[in-house]
């Protein structure tokens, strides 16, 4: 059996990065995946844990799959306890057999031996199926763990009724989005161009992702940290006078009051993922007609660099005993075309499968959005991510001291710039707290 030193190879990227060091950390699975077989007439029941919606989804494979049925049981999102549960159910033996996992907490799941070795199953066959990136984010030393679900390609959504109404021009550069932050200030009365959430590191990543910053890079089988390079610095910068300047609203997104402001327009826009169209339509229904989509304001004008925010994979635990079934599942409603439409309709991001837009239901005029075909927006921001952004096995306790250090600078404690460096010392503490060898990169 290979160890976790090999293991935990390619993330972002096909680029290698270092395996699991043998270390004190404890696998987490109490029992290893086996193929049952089949007893013919006998049906194979699966369960799957996931907090989106895809129960419509499953209900139309079990109608077209009788001998394979496959319920969906709601757990909370991703760390407000759905992967607390998951590795709960790993360590003692009873784990579900699919799950929705983000892509940058497959590293973390990798560390403990938690997902399957699907390529044992036959999952490589169907590579040329998938968007290549999302593909990479479940590989590892040469083989699939995951199969991609969904990403988050950035975009800029955007009230075009409010930059009519105070003579406004999309902001196509970040100089001219400061500007335009300045002439809303001024011309609205009480609106913002943006939120700016305190506690929401993913969010924030993004922005230093698009510059061409690498937060986590290798060398050998050495974790480097960089959150102080010249590229994030100059995203803190920015962030830091605009906050300063109260030229943006520092609010939590996903919240009460974030989904207010783009009610009521007292924020005019937002920086988002593809994913969010259908919380703004959900929870914005009154501004149906006034919304557009303009790529990322750019560092240098002419540019089409973007990032993702969010992506998830539909992986098999560790512990199966069907995952031969499991893996058709899986690749079934990732790429079948119907399955798609169902996903869509529920929110769940940017397909993983290699797919014609105009053909697919992203590909329509919407209403919504003033008829604009806006995923025209999210397909050449998706195209345009730097696929060599990488995670780490610590990632979700390490972004947690990121959004607790902006969280103080909110509230008027120092600078961006200085809770990044803060908190890189305490990334490299989670790295080296499972064993492993780092180093912060300055």
């Amino acid at each position: 059996m290979p160890t976790r030193r090999k293991l935990l190879a390619a993330t972002a990227a096909a680029a290698a990065i270092p395996a699991i060091a043998a270390c004190g950390e404890q696998a987490g699975a109490a029992r290893m995946t086996k193929q049952t077989r089949r007893t013919p007439g006998r049906r194979v029941n699966l369960v799957f844990w996931t907090w989106v919606p895809l129960q419509k989804a499953a209900a139309l494979w079990n109608k077209q799959n009788p001998d394979i049925h496959v319920t969906v049981q709601t757990v909370p999102a991703n760390t407000s306890g759905g992967y607390q549960k998951m590795h709960a159910a790993l360590k003692a033996g009873d784990p579900p057999d699919l799950a929705q996992i983000e892509y940058y907490a497959l590293p973390e799941f990798m560390l403990v031996r938690g997902l399957t070795d699907l390529s044992k199953y036959g999952a490589d066959r169907l590579k040329d199926s998938y968007v290549d990136w999302q593909w990479q984010q479940g590989v590892f030393a040469g083989r699939t763990y995951a199969m991609p679900q969904g990403s988050g390609p950035m975009g800029f959504f955007y009230r075009a009724d409010l930059y009519d109404k105070w003579d406004l021009e999309v902001p196509r550069t970040w100089d001219e989005f400061r500007q335009t932050a300045l002439k809303i200030k001024k011309r609205s009365g009480g609106s913002y161009i943006t939120a700016f959430p305190p506690v929401n590191a993913q969010w924030f990543a993004s922005f230093p992702w698009q510059r061409g910053a690498h937060w986590v890079r290798t060398e050998g089988d050495t974790w480097i940290v960089d959150l102080t390079s010249e590229e994030s610095l100059q995203v803190a910068d920015f962030w830091d006078g605009l906050i300063r300047d109260k030229l943006v609203a520092t609010i939590q997104d996903s919240q009460g009051s974030f989904f207010k402001g783009l009610q009521t327009g007292q924020l005019a826009s937002w920086l988002g993922a593809q994913w969010q169209d259908a919380l703004i339509r959900g929870n914005a229904p009154g501004t149906k007609g006034k919304w557009r989509v303009a790529e990322l304001p750019q560092w240098e004008r002419g540019e089409h660099a973007s990032a993702n925010w969010g992506g998830s994979s539909t992986a098999i635990l560790q512990g199966t005993r069907h995952p031969e079934e499991a893996l058709k599942f899986a690749h079934w409603l990732n790429t079948d075309p119907a399955s798609i439409k169902l996903l869509v309709e529920a929110g769940y991001g940017w397909p993983s499968a290699e797919l014609d837009l105009k053909e697919s239901p992203l590909g329509k005029p919407d209403p919504f959005f003033d008829g604009q075909v806006y995923n025209e927006v999210f397909q050449v921001s998706d195209r345009n991510v730097d696929t060599s952004w990488r995670f780490s096995p610590t990632t979700t306790q390490s972004y947690a001291h990121i959004q607790d250090n902006i969280g103080r600078v909110v509230a008027g404690h120092g600078t961006i710039g200085e809770a990044l460096a803060d908190a890189q010392t305490k990334f490299v503490d989670d790295l080296k707290a499972k064993g492993l060898d780092a180093r912060s990169a300055r």
